[in-house]
């Protein structure tokens, strides 16, 4: 009679002593944000942290790493997570990827790089480029113009008008004027079906999307019947003063020389402008040059500016814009050789 094997029991490695710590919090719903639906930021923490993370209730995190370096590294972020959770600022896999690698370069939340829109969204920079513009934004005292300047992707256009949209739910300005030079970008306005407002629509798209972003389709909407929110082409800013509003020329690259100088002469009483662009992706025929790269030559060192520049490493939209950006870049590079 043979005897029957008995089944094979895994084994469960305990932690050694000394490589686990446990964080107490109060809140333990912001724990539960922090850790995210079926855990899916947790398992962004822990596959960029070399950890193990555990909630067993009550506000309570065990995490797990042979490493102590890698151990306190996990706490500040966690800590900061928390820190966010308990603001009611949204938090999401992309989120807790970025705040790793802030933690990796030693950049941690602040007070002062939050952008909240009354009874709309909230957006906290992700990146350390992302912190210094909204810091800018925030920066009332100092700064009137701002320049946003990098690749896309970077949330130059949202985080501007999530702001201006705050501004304006607050009452702080009187109107929020968002412009954009109607560019053909390989394509003929001329070809386009309707009259000139429905051809220059489709360019003033990515602004709407972000509005309705900041702030919600609703008050969108109502904001703009009442006039208060005004997206136009920047052909339509000549000849006029914007007092008490806050301004956005978006896709600044387009704009020639005389278009920015134009713009930028259209700051009123009580108002301040943001400029963002990309100077490499200029849709302008060859031979002219972009205003937005004359603008920040000539304007370099005037005092009440602040010049913003992104890279490839503040690009938070997908993972690939980042590559897509990076082998630009090279290619680039391999021209210019």
């Amino acid at each position: 009679m043979s005897r029957s094997k008995s089944p094979r029991v895994k084994e469960i490695k305990r932690p050694q002593k000394g490589v686990s710590e446990t964080l107490y919090f109060d809140n333990e719903d912001a724990v539960r944000r922090v850790f995210g639906p079926a855990q899916d930021n947790a398992t962004v923490l822990e596959a960029e942290l070399n950890i193990r993370l555990e909630a067993p209730g009550g506000g309570v995190i065990v995490l797990t790493s042979a490493d102590r370096g890698m151990r306190m590294e996990a706490i500040r972020v966690l800590k900061d997570l928390y820190e966010r959770a308990s603001q009611n600022l949204p938090i999401d896999p992309a989120i807790a990827k970025a705040a790793c690698v802030m933690g990796r370069e030693g950049q941690y939340s602040g007070g002062d790089d939050v952008i909240r829109v009354p009874r709309g969204a909230a957006f906290q920079g992700r990146t350390a480029g992302q912190k210094a513009y909204i810091r800018a934004l925030n920066n009332e005292a100092d700064y009137d113009l701002i320049f946003g300047v990098g690749p896309a992707g970077t949330g130059k256009t949202l985080l501007a008008v999530a702001y201006g949209a705050a501004q304006l739910v607050l009452g702080n300005i009187e109107r929020l004027v968002i412009t954009r030079p109607a560019v053909e970008a390989g394509e003929r306005l001329g070809f386009l079906p309707g009259d000139l407002t429905e051809k220059i629509d489709p360019y003033l798209l990515p602004i709407w999307d972000s509005l309705r972003e900041a702030m919600g389709q609703r008050a969108m909407e109502k904001l703009r019947e009442e006039g208060k929110i005004e997206v136009a082409p920047l052909a339509f800013m000549r000849g006029r003063t914007l007092n008490r509003a806050f301004v956005i020329c978006d896709e600044a690259q387009n704009a020639t020389g005389p278009q920015m100088r134009m713009v930028l002469t259209r700051l009123g009483e009580g108002s301040r402008m943001v400029i963002t662009g990309d100077p490499t992706q200029t849709d302008l025929p060859a031979r002219e040059p972009s205003g937005l790269a004359q603008a920040l030559k000539i304007l370099d060192g005037v005092p009440r500016i602040s010049v913003n520049p992104f890279t490839r490493k503040d690009v938070v939209r997908h993972d690939l814009v980042a590559m897509i950006v990076e082998a630009y870049e090279r290619a680039d590079q391999a021209k210019g050789q």
